[in-house]
């Protein structure tokens, strides 16, 4: 069951590429097409000035301006992830909700390995704080 993989990003609704302990994963969301005409796909709405409005409440058809709610949308979607396992090294794919859920105190997209059936969670990447330089460290 080989997952289709993304040409662009502009294909897809989230899409994230990471390392973590001795694993990896990839993960991304294919947007949903048009359940009004079945040619566009749904995304975002386009403010004035052409940029994507990230906090619309809905979703627009790029094609026919069908509009749907954000929850009706994100509901039907699933999120696909190439992974090779942090606990036993299985390389696979799986697919699993577009959800975030709880995993280990931390909002996270959680997908189960395919060999071990082990957890594992994708948390929100966070920036991380800048470093003191070494000024700064001598002057405390």
């Amino acid at each position: 069951m080989a997952l289709k993989k993304p040409s662009s990003v502009e294909e897809c609704v989230y899409f994230t590429n990471r390392t973590m302990e001795s694993g990896r994963a990839m993960a991304w969301v294919f947007r949903k097409t048009c359940p009004k005409c079945n040619n566009g796909v749904m995304g975002k709405p386009k403010k004035k000035n052409g940029k994507i409005d990230k906090k619309a409440d809905h979703y627009d058809c790029y094609s026919c301006g069908y509009s749907e709610k954000n929850e009706q949308v994100e509901n039907s979607l699933m999120i696909n992830i190439e992974y090779k396992c942090p606990h036993c090294g299985n390389e696979g794919e799986t697919t699993s909700e577009y959800k975030r859920k709880s995993f280990e105190g931390v909002p996270s997209y959680v997908f189960e390995c395919q060999k071990c059936l082990k957890k594992t969670g994708l948390t929100k990447k966070l920036k991380e704080p800048k470093k003191k330089s070494k000024e700064e460290v001598t002057d405390e």
